[in-house]
């Protein structure tokens, strides 16, 4: 997220990023530590960004706690609808090495956004990564997550990029299409 946020801070952003150890917790875990890091910011509002986990875990922290400040949503590459490339190594020993406390979650989604937040999705269309040699989608994809993954009734836009599941961190594109959101609500799809 660095690149990304740095992206932002460069357009006027005040950006706080939040790191977890992936494997190190399941989703409730991780969405409790992001909970404690916005209420520890104490802002008034926060607009939130999650790159595929990172999107389950604001999901989640959201669905359970009522006390986050207002703002937008935007989510990308996030498999709200659960993972098949963690479906199709879930039987596999050692998986866990992989994903760890969190593999289990990787499975479920969320049926609708968040309540009361404005919520995007940015989904990534190019098939470049190791996912798509385990989980062979046979529709457009990033090469981790198949655009099916990140369908969610009641967004409030979504948008598809040609980028893969890791450029999306990278992409100015991305960056300046967060920002449409986080400002308008919207994107910019006239691009």
């Amino acid at each position: 997220m660095a690149a990304l946020a740095s992206r932002l801070k460069a357009r006027g952003h005040n950006v706080m990023v939040f790191s977890y150890p992936t494997r190190g917790n399941t989703l409730a875990g991780h969405s409790d530590a992001l909970r404690a890091f916005i209420v520890a910011s104490a802002v008034d509002k926060v607009n939130l960004v999650g790159h595929s986990m990172g999107g389950l875990v604001i999901l989640s922290m959201l669905s359970r706690h009522d006390d986050i400040p207002p703002g937008r949503v935007v989510l990308m590459g996030t498999p709200v609808k659960g993972s098949q490339v963690v479906k199709r190594l879930e039987k596999l020993p050692g998986q866990k090495l992989i994903f760890g406390k969190a593999a289990a979650d990787l499975l479920h989604g969320f049926r609708q956004p968040p309540e009361g937040r404005q919520t995007g999705m940015i989904r990534g269309t190019r098939p470049v990564g190791l996912g798509r040699f385990i989980a062979r989608h046979d529709e457009p994809n990033d090469g981790s997550v198949a655009v099916s993954e990140t369908r969610m009734e009641g967004l409030h836009d979504s948008i598809e990029l040609p980028v893969a599941h890791s450029e999306i961190l990278l992409s100015p594109e991305v960056a300046e299409q967060i920002e449409q959101f986080i400002v308008y609500g919207k994107f910019d799809h006239g691009r």
